[in-house]
């Protein structure tokens, strides 16, 4: 389980081989499920709580869906196309109800057990820096920005207040500075 001072260490992944290699990694050691989970984090930038949440009813036919999210209680409208086939062909082999369901009775996974399957592949392709449940929202949002460049319409994904919450929780400034700093001298 992560605590606190963690959550803050988690970091977006900012390389598409190391996306790639999750995802490889998720269906090999650790089964469709995961790699589904992680498929859909890190293609809407949803909170782990709200994508364990997520019932087969909620996305089977469906390329968009409305759900409330359960920090903001906020409506959101969230894209599926991109990911739909994936998304129809893991719901026909699943018998539950939940679209994550846990192997130990009739609930979904726990956020900790998500957090330890992303943790398990992650170390089985040798990413093993800054991976945590947030990992998947905060590398949709640094892709999104870096694809878009629009840090308003981020903001407004992500729900935030603030357009520098925003760049600070994806990394964006830190990696900025960096490059800045790598080309000055006096």
């Amino acid at each position: 389980m992560t605590t606190k001072n963690q959550v803050k260490d988690v970091q977006p992944i900012r390389s598409k081989e190391q996306i790639e290699d999750m995802k490889w990694s998720l269906k090999k050691w650790c089964g469709e499920r995961d790699y589904i989970l992680f498929l859909i984090g890190i293609n809407t930038g949803l909170r782990v709580g709200d994508l364990l949440r997520l019932k087969v009813s909620d996305v089977r036919g469906k390329r968009k869906l409305v759900l409330h999210e359960g920090k903001t209680k906020k409506p959101r409208t969230i894209n599926l196309t991109n990911i739909y086939d994936e998304i129809q062909s893991y719901i026909n082999h699943i018998d539950s109800v939940w679209l994550f369901p846990s192997r130990k009775g009739d609930n979904p996974i726990s956020t900790t057990q998500a957090y330890r399957q992303l943790n398990k592949a992650s170390h089985m392709v040798d990413i093993d820096e800054g991976i945590g449940t947030h990992t998947m929202r905060k590398t949709f949002g640094y892709w999104f920005y870096k694809q878009t460049m629009d840090v308003a319409k981020l903001q407004l994904i992500l729900n935030h207040s603030h357009p520098d919450i925003t760049l600070k929780y994806i990394g964006i400034t830190e990696e900025e500075i960096e490059r800045s700093l790598e080309s000055f001298s006096l």
